[in-house]
């Protein structure tokens, strides 16, 4: 492995009662951190487990009921996290999946869970990916810890952003640079990285990047409408597109069918992309090709992969 390169890392996910659907219970080799995840039919499994009975921080998860297709999370702590989830999920209706993070030591005191609490809610709200049910921010800097164990919760943060986007909620993940700069196809933050684009016969032309597994779709790329194809996959969320004003109607030139995108969006995946794109279920790994050239997204995929192996 070469210098700067990161190692990996086991996680193991326990299925209590042996069912995907139920309790489980996730660590990280070597943390001591220590979290249960359910949805409503396992919460009193949940709430039962002495390891939640323990000083520490969660989570509520579920659907925003004002917003379609985005999460609403809230974050809270306390002395004994199984008694405040319950007080929390009492007051809220829109969650489905809960989350405790306590320690397999129980070495995490009341100052550790706030901050934690606080440093959650801040990263949170930066990276603008869920809504926070949370009616305000704490105030991290009144969390006095020793600088010692600021460090240590620091790095517990650090390894809750590896094993959250694993147990399905990615909340503290950054927003791509593509995005959190409004990129366009000449911008400096994406200038310099490998493009891929569509260019319909219809004459819609899309452009894109891929960051960090997402795939984003650049502003100034259009997008056909009205084509008539059943979108069995992906109709739902180009309407929320469209109703969230990131696709806008081209206006040039006039009486033209088609959409732009006022600002750039990350898509799950090319496929996602593309059939927003052309208006019809479509194959992204294969719409998709590099910027200038025939390669496809698939070829290309590929190619980066042998590249990759023969540097290891």
């Amino acid at each position: 492995m070469s210098n700067g390169e990161t190692y990996g890392r086991t996680i193991q996910l326990f299925l209590v009662d042996g069912k995907p659907t139920g309790l489980r219970k996730a660590t990280i080799h070597g943390w001591t951190g220590l979290l249960f995840v359910s949805g409503a039919s396992a919460f009193g499994d949940l709430t039962a487990r002495d390891e939640v009975d323990r000083t520490g921080v969660y989570i509520l998860a579920g659907p925003d009921p004002d917003t379609t297709g985005t999460t609403r999370v809230y974050i809270g702590s306390g002395n004994s996290v199984a008694e405040r989830i319950k007080q929390s999920a009492v007051k809220r209706d829109f969650w489905e999946t809960a989350i405790t993070v306590t320690t397999s030591d129980d070495d995490m005191s009341k100052g550790h869970a706030e901050y934690l609490e606080a440093r959650l809610i801040e990263q949170t709200a930066k990276a603008g990916r869920v809504t926070l049910d949370n009616g305000t921010n704490p105030d991290i800097t009144r969390r006095r810890l020793p600088e010692a164990d600021i460090a240590n919760m620091e790095q517990f943060l650090a390894n809750l952003r590896i094993i959250l986007p694993v147990i399905g909620l990615d909340m503290l993940k950054p927003q791509p640079k593509a995005v959190s700069a409004k990129a366009s196809p000449t911008s400096p933050s994406v200038s310099d990285e490998v493009q891929f684009e569509i260019r319909h016969k219809s004459g819609v032309s899309a452009t894109a990047v891929e960051e960090d597994g997402e795939f984003i779709v650049l502003e100034g790329s259009e997008a056909l409408k009205d084509t008539g194809y059943v979108q069995q996959s992906y109709g739902g969320l180009k309407e929320k597109l469209i109703a969230d004003g990131v696709l806008v109607p081209q206006e040039v030139p006039p009486g033209t069918s088609k959409l732009r995108f006022a600002k750039p969006w990350s898509f799950s995946s090319p496929s996602a992309a593309a059939a927003v794109v052309l208006d019809r279920n479509s194959n992204g790994r294969l719409e998709w090709k590099v910027k200038g050239a025939s390669q496809t997204y698939h070829d290309w995929q590929q190619a980066q992969a042998a590249k990759q192996e023969a540097a290891e």
